[in-house]
Formats: structure tokens, sequence, C-alpha cells
């Protein structure tokens, strides 16, 4: 596997840096950045998912890396910003000839399997967007995380974040310019999930079920129950099967 090069990576008008090893790229920029910022790192010893989970990389296997970006929108509407990196980051590999599709709130997946992951976490007036993907593919990880997994199988990680963070500065414009309506409908035409009857976890450890109809215009997932739509801002989805 290729080695993380920061001048393998450039992007116009963005710090690139690369780290051997740290506790979280998000961490990192959410101390201490007040600009444009890609960190990438061949390993994170406290990277996390959704919810304070783990995300599993062995070094040099994956892809782990943060963007911070300036961010004006009102604090309300940033609740949206997993699902527009979601869009940003499944174009640039459709580019790349990866078949990946979305799944609420921030999953990136092929043929339904895990690819990846999205974190996003805010402060003062700055994004900090996070990116994990599985790249080589590691004997047992399907079998450590109870579930299927997918993986890019592409020897160039560096030109992969390069294409994913000029990908994801081009829809937080989008997004800075219009809000999640520049970006809705691209991820609902992307959703692995889209008119499939779902089982979904909500924050607190209820399960709530319901036909897909969609996200909100603030990301949430909407579900058509018996007692009509409701719409999830936090929770995740535990089971989907044909409506």
């Amino acid at each position: 596997m290729d080695k993380l090069d920061a001048a393998a990576i450039a992007l116009p008008g963005v710090e690139v840096r690369v780290v051997d090893r740290c506790t979280s790229t998000n961490r990192l920029l959410l101390e201490r950045v007040d600009h444009p910022v890609l960190l990438a790192a061949e390993e994170q010893s406290a990277g996390r998912g959704q919810r304070g989970r783990r995300w599993h990389s062995p070094r040099g296997a994956g892809i782990t890396f943060s963007l911070a970006a300036p961010m004006q929108r009102p604090a309300r509407e940033l609740a949206a910003l997993p699902l527009v990196a979601g869009v940003a980051v499944a174009r640039a590999l459709r580019a790349l000839d990866a078949p990946v599709a979305l799944k609420w709130p921030n999953d990136l997946v092929i043929d339904e399997a895990k690819l990846g992951g999205i974190l996003v976490e805010s402060r003062a007036g700055v994004a900090v967007i996070g990116v994990g993907l599985n790249c080589r593919r590691v004997a047992g990880l399907e079998a450590q995380l109870g579930r299927r997994v997918a993986f890019l199988e592409m020897q160039d990680r560096n030109l992969v974040i390069g294409r994913l963070g000029r990908a994801l500065l081009e829809a937080l414009q989008e997004f800075e310019a219009r809000g999640f309506a520049a970006l809705r409908g691209q991820w609902q035409a992307m959703d692995v999930n889209a008119g499939r009857r779902l089982r979904v976890r909500l924050a607190d450890g209820k399960l709530v079920s319901g036909l897909n109809d969609g996200v909100g215009h603030d990301g949430a997932l909407r579900l058509a129950t018996r007692a009509g739509v409701r719409e999830v801002r936090n929770g995740r989805v535990v089971s989907s099967r044909a409506a």
C-alpha cells in the first residue's frame, strides 16, 4: 500500500498535513484550527464513528482524514452536514468507478456492506468533517465487527484523498450558498434504503419502524408510520427490508 504524502494530496487554498499516528484527526483540528486544513493519518489511536463508536482501521489499510473549513450557515442547519459530506464522498468515489451508496445518517456502503463512515463536528464557525474508508482487505475484520465490510481495493490513497477533498469543498460551497436543499435530491437518489421498511434505534434505545420517506429539509430521516410521518434526527438504522 502506498504511503500518504501531503504533496501528492495538494488542494488549492487548503493546508494539507500528513501524520503517521495521532489520537483523532477530528479532535486535533477542532483543538487548534481557524483556516482550511486537511489532516490525514496512517493510524488513529482513538478514531471515532457515530455516537463515539471506535473506527477500526489497521495501519496503512484504509483512508482516515479530516477536513476543516469555515462554515457560516446557521447552527440549526449543521445537522445536515453529514449528509452533505456523504453526497460529496459518494460522488467522488462513483467517479472512480466505486458503486457507493449512502445509508442514513453517515454510512458509505457498497452492496449494503459498510465501506466507511463520516463524522462531522463543529465549533465557532468551523466545520470539521472526518472520513474513514476501508481500502485494503483485512482478514478477520468482518468477524471482529460482526457485519459485512466493503473495501475500495485502490492502491493510490493520495489520489483518492485529493479527489475526496475537492469534492467536499465543492459540496460545502453548495451548502453554504443554498443550504441542504442544494443536495437533498442527490442524497435521496443514492439512498441504499430508498422505499424500504426500516427499524431505527433512537438515541434513548427505543425502536421505531416505518417506511422510508426520504429525508427532511434538515437531514432528518422521515418514516411513514401508522401514526403518520415521523422525523428522526438522532438514531441508526438497525434493519431494512423490502416494503
